[in-house]
């Protein structure tokens, strides 16, 4: 007879199984009851490993984590978590069952630079990476087989920190991939499986590491190996880290790269989706493989058309790859050969203008010259892209340009706070995911009798205050760091009350974080009204090189601590996916306004509207498709001046207007309960409008459906 200790002691034995394969998952990164599950097991560990449940399991002996499960409590916990992640996995009734189920044995295999899964794994640099990390997510969700390609970057893209003088600096933490969630890729014999390439005149060698994200994986490539020369082992080092010579040297490792380490995984991907040009290189590993087949180049470039999809984000010229003739002659100088093609005729496959011995290899005309579709990230986008590129397709008008565009979205439940996902669960049922492209299902939070304006601000509320109290303790930290006493008073550093503005994302010139400042007297007149307070907040990371980035982020330091402006403008150094996470939650206006049409897309501001944020934004990017009038604000019209200083000059004026006539107003316009009616009801069409649209699950599922699918 099994006595009631023994059932006990089993019952422990299997959560803890169960616990220590989940923490190897980060299906937990997008499921707040798990991430309950493991701060309750070791709060230190989760807050000091940046919430990685890995570092969680190895805080725990076994013994503990066993008898820590003898608790009803958290045995509770676990079962539940446990369970829900099975069902997860297990689930047979997906879309994808449905509309992807050709690609079961032949997964979609999606090759980024960069990857932005969670905030303990800092392989990422900005929006391109968000994006691809909550591709997968969202792919994942969907039961569409699909595997990731990128590199392990060991050092990360870097750590921010502000110095006395307001200048960003850089520090480069190494990562230990065995204390992260992901494994090492074996062979056959159980060894960690080593693949090679030629970069200039050296066989390079690399390995894998395997990131399980749901019911899909990515592949992390990795240099860091004994056998390679030290210059070679930090190919994989730093995101975007380097020369010119360092980016051919990555570029060739994620695409030629990640092609044979499919090959030798087994893998015959159904569709290949190349997200920028960084991966274009795979196209010529695809094309090598059919030449060696006894294939003429024609033909190989042909089936190699057929096999691949190519994503473009960026707007302006200057920020597509390019690489001149000597570069490429030295470091990829077996590929004409591998091709059966002279070096002259090698170039003309990266150039617009074939036979024009000036022109460099460019990365994206690679992969719009050997992919079958290729597509921008919103309608504006689309068609800058296509006046960008009309030189490649001359006997086309510019309006048939083969660049059509799916606007991004992003991963919903992964910029959730607990707060938030309590509040939709209570409000449309625990099965309310599944309806997260269905607008009709949205239509209901229209009406008042089922969601009401009190329950929308106390969300509000909640989310503000957890913000409030994250930002001050990173302020706090912050300050201390460069030697300034924190002041006494840091539990009265941003008002709950007050109208809050966000502004978080990467610290780029044509952002212009510093917009609302052009006008001094007028800023401070709109930041310091005591009948109607306003606060904003600002975070983000310049990329190293860019000095007039780090100059833009030293100038808005220099206005916080303005005595116009002390107490009302705060900038929150070390922006990560956690911070943006309290940012668009805690907000009240999410704030965005590029220089028109720099903004491929943006995403962050599609973050928002669950959560109760407007958006106020530059008819740019997805917001131009995404406002309607009454769902946030628009900054201006659906148009801009050629010159620059006009368009800034506008802008400005307009926010000014913006912010003075409708936004400020309208969120301080109270009825005797003191809830803004009005603003009420904008977050409430936000809500309806912008969810089921911008996430990546509607996407994923354009993607699959007008890209993936062959023809």
């Amino acid at each position: 007879m099994i006595t009631s200790s023994q059932a006990t002691h089993e019952e422990a034995l299997r959560l803890a199984s169960g616990i220590q394969r989940l923490a190897r998952n980060i299906w937990w990164s997008w499921n707040p009851r798990a991430q309950e599950l493991f701060k309750a097991l070791s709060v230190e560990a989760w807050e000091k490993s940046n919430h990685n449940a890995v570092a969680v399991i190895e805080a725990l002996s076994r013994e503990e984590l066993v008898a820590t499960l003898y608790s009803k409590r958290l045995g509770a916990m676990a079962h539940e978590v446990i369970d829900e992640f099975d069902r997860y996995l297990n689930d047979a009734n997906t879309w994808g069952a449905v509309h992807a189920a050709r690609f079961k044995d032949h997964p979609v295999a999606y090759f980024c630079a960069e990857f932005g899964l969670h905030e303990c794994l800092p392989i990422y640099s900005g929006g391109l990476g968000i994006l691809s990390g909550d591709h997968v997510k969202s792919a994942s969700d969907l039961g569409i087989p699909l595997i990731g390609i990128s590199l392990l970057y060991r050092n990360g893209y870097f750590n921010q920190q502000i110095n006395p003088q307001g200048w960003q600096e850089e520090t480069y933490p190494i990562a230990d991939p065995a204390h992260l969630p992901m494994e090492p890729v074996l062979g056959k014999d159980g060894k960690p499986l080593v693949c090679r390439l030629t970069i200039a005149h050296t066989r390079v060698a690399f390995t894998a590491w395997r990131v399980a994200v749901g019911r899909c994986t990515i592949y992390l490539l990795d240099t860091q190996l004994p056998e390679n020369d030290m210059h070679w082992r930090e190919i994989t080092a730093r995101v975007y880290g380097g020369d010119q010579s360092t980016r051919v040297s990555q570029e060739m490792m994620l695409g030629v790269g990640g092609v044979r380490l499919l090959r030798a995984l087994g893998v015959d991907p159904g569709v290949y989706h190349l997200n920028e040009g960084h991966s274009a290189f795979l196209l010529l590993e695809l094309m090598r493989e059919q030449v060696a087949a006894g294939k003429p180049l024609a033909e190989a470039q042909e089936v190699t058309r057929r096999l691949a999809v190519f994503t473009s984000h960026t707007p302006v010229a200057a920020g597509h790859d390019r690489f001149s003739r000597d570069l490429l002659d030295y470091m990829m100088n077996q590929w004409p050969g591998n091709l059966k093609i002279p070096m002259d005729q090698f170039m003309d496959l990266g150039r617009v203008r074939p036979g024009d011995g000036s022109e460099p290899f460019c990365m994206t005309v690679l992969a719009l010259r050997h992919t079958r579709q290729a597509n921008a990230v919103s309608e504006l986008n689309g068609r800058i892209s296509r006046a960008m590129w009309k030189d490649l397709y001359p006997a086309r008008p510019v309006d048939q340009v083969p660049i059509g565009h799916i606007t991004n979205g992003v991963h919903i439940l992964g910029w959730m706070n607990r707060v938030t996902y309590s509040f939709w669960e209570h409000t449309l049922g625990v099965a309310w995911l599944k309806h997260l492209m269905q607008r009709d299902f949205w239509e209901k939070v229209a009406d008042p009798r089922f969601l009401s304006d009190e329950a929308i601000w106390a969300l509000r509320y909640q989310c503000k205050r957890q913000m409030i109290e994250a930002i001050r303790a990173r302020l706090e930290k912050q300050m201390m760091r460069i030697g300034i006493s924190p002041a006494t008073h840091m539990q009265q550093i941003l008002r709950p009350d007050a109208l809050t503005i966000g502004f978080a994302r990467r610290m780029a010139t044509y952002k212009r974080a510093d917009l609302i400042f052009r006008n001094l007297d007028r800023a401070a007149a709109l930041l310091n009204n005591p009948e109607r307070p306003v606060q904003i907040l600002f975070a983000g990371k310049a990329h190293p090189r860019d000095d007039g980035g780090k100059a833009l982020i030293q100038r808005i330091i220099n206005f916080s601590h303005d005595p116009r402006f002390m107490g009302k403008v705060y900038f929150v150094e070390g922006y990560d996916i956690q911070l943006a996470r309290y940012l668009v939650s805690g907000c009240d206006v999410w704030l965005n306004n590029p220089r028109r049409p720099l903004e491929a897309s943006g995403t962050s501001g599609q973050k928002t509207s669950v959560h109760g944020c407007v958006n106020l934004s530059i008819m740019d990017g997805w917001w131009r498709e995404g406002c309607d009038g009454t769902n946030g604000f628009a900054i201006g019209e659906d148009s801009n001046p050629d010159n620059v200083e006009e368009q800034d000059r506008q802008d400005a004026e307009n926010l000014y207007k913006a912010l003075e006539t409708r936004v400020i107003p309208e969120f301080y316009d109270r009825d005797a309960m003191n809830i803004p009616r009005a603003w009420i009801q904008r977050i409430r069409r936000a809500m309806m409008t912008l969810i089921p649209d911008y996430n990546t699950d509607r996407m994923v599922a354009d993607y699959m459906t007008k890209y993936y699918q062959p023809d």
